[in-house]
């Protein structure tokens, strides 16, 4: 059973950089997909970025640009890089995995406040 941690949220200044690591206590060679959400106090979990193990990639549109998902499945890593932050961006971050069973396992979330 794979388990999620992400770290590198924290605070920052408008225009400013993080990059979130989600790291799996089992392999994610095999999962399907993986990626990034967020939720804000007050609003639904959105989607950010995701990737399949093929390496196609999507975007939301607020982050298009900006944010960039990658993966280190040797080091059962998924990343998430986060340029130009803007306070809009303040919001819990959650890393998801996708099985190849079809199940989706959650992280506990880190924060990032960006300040204006």
């Amino acid at each position: 059973q794979v388990r999620l941690v992400e770290s590198g949220g924290g605070l920052v200044q408008t225009g400013g950089s993080l990059r979130l690591s989600c790291t799996a206590s089992g392999s994610i060679s095999s999962a399907s997909w993986m990626g990034w959400y967020r939720q804000a106090p007050g609003n639904q979990r959105e989607p950010v970025a995701g990737l399949t193990s093929g390496g196609t990639t999507v975007y939301g549109n607020s982050v298009k640009g900006r944010f960039t998902i990658s993966r280190d499945n040797a080091e059962n890593a998924v990343y998430l890089q986060m340029n130009s932050l803007k306070p809009e961006d303040t919001a819990a971050y959650y890393c998801a995995i996708r099985t190849e069973f079809g199940e989706t396992i959650w992280g506990q979330g880190t924060q990032v406040t960006v300040s204006s």
